[in-house]
């Protein structure tokens, strides 16, 4: 799947407030953190602000995304990877690592949440965001009209559920013995536009259906998935209101 990122930072204000909750729980001062599924690199001066003298490294399995974050990055202290976050390991240990709605693209993902939770530093953070909202409208007419006719030969292996609910990262960072902290948060994001939501989730969680379809079929599809979500989030007054759910762990090992 390959991703377009100027597409994605078309909405980067709303993306970058979970983000923001996100690094707001973290506590003390790291000097090296690791940015999973960094994108386009456009959060790194969050955690710069936040932290001035820490390394910044990013990671990301896009090479269209760490494309675009090399040659937008002016921070020396900042690099970026591509790299596959299933297998990939930092160097050695690190103070915090940071993700910000990755892992639900991630198979097994709390087992390498583990993993890599091996290379945090004593005292060091483990902080996570990922989406739950697959049981909204955006994400059930997705599969329901993907799952169809003409579509359905496509797109039969991309309908899994990603979404993990809170108590999973509740469970494995406390049975790792560590300090966590773990909440859920639905934001309403007003969106303009006549096809707002579907400009928003075809720049992500559509995107690998929409890719898997071929030319024609893929249009076809478009104007159905749009047609639907014009329905289920009606324009108003003020614009597309877009309920957005999503879980935050913060987890600290003891020094």
């Amino acid at each position: 799947m390959s991703w377009d990122p100027s597409h994605y930072l078309q909405f980067a204000d709303d993306r970058s407030r979970p983000f923001l909750d996100l690094v707001a729980r973290i506590q003390g001062e790291p000097r090296s953190i690791v940015d999973l599924g960094c994108g386009p690199g456009q959060l790194t001066a969050v955690l710069r602000t936040r932290w001035p003298e820490a390394t910044i490294h990013g990671v990301d399995s896009s090479p269209e995304m760490i494309e675009r974050a090399n040659a937008d990055n002016q921070d020396g202290a900042a690099s970026y990877e591509v790299a596959d976050v299933a297998t990939w390991a930092p160097g050695g240990e690190v103070d915090a690592i940071v993700s910000n709605a990755l892992f639900q693209w991630v198979p097994d993902q709390l087992a390498v949440i583990e993993r890599l939770s091996s290379s945090v530093a004593p005292g060091g953070t483990f902080a996570l965001q990922v989406p739950f909202n697959y049981t909204g409208p955006s994400h059930t007419l997705l599969h329901e009209i993907s799952s169809r006719g003409p579509y359905a030969s496509h797109t039969e292996d991309l309908h899994g559920d990603r979404g993990t609910p809170p108590e999973a990262y509740l469970e494995l960072f406390s049975n790792l013995g560590w300090q966590v902290d773990v909440w859920e948060t639905t934001y309403l994001h007003v969106l303009h536009g006549e096809d707002a939501v579907f400009d928003w989730i075809s720049s992500t969680g559509a995107r690998p259906i929409i890719q898997a379809l071929p030319e024609g079929l893929r249009e076809e599809f478009v104007d159905q998935y749009k047609a639907a979500l014009r329905e289920a989030y009606p324009h108003t007054a003020h614009g597309t209101v877009f309920p957005f759910a999503r879980v935050f762990a913060v987890a600290r090992q003891a020094t």
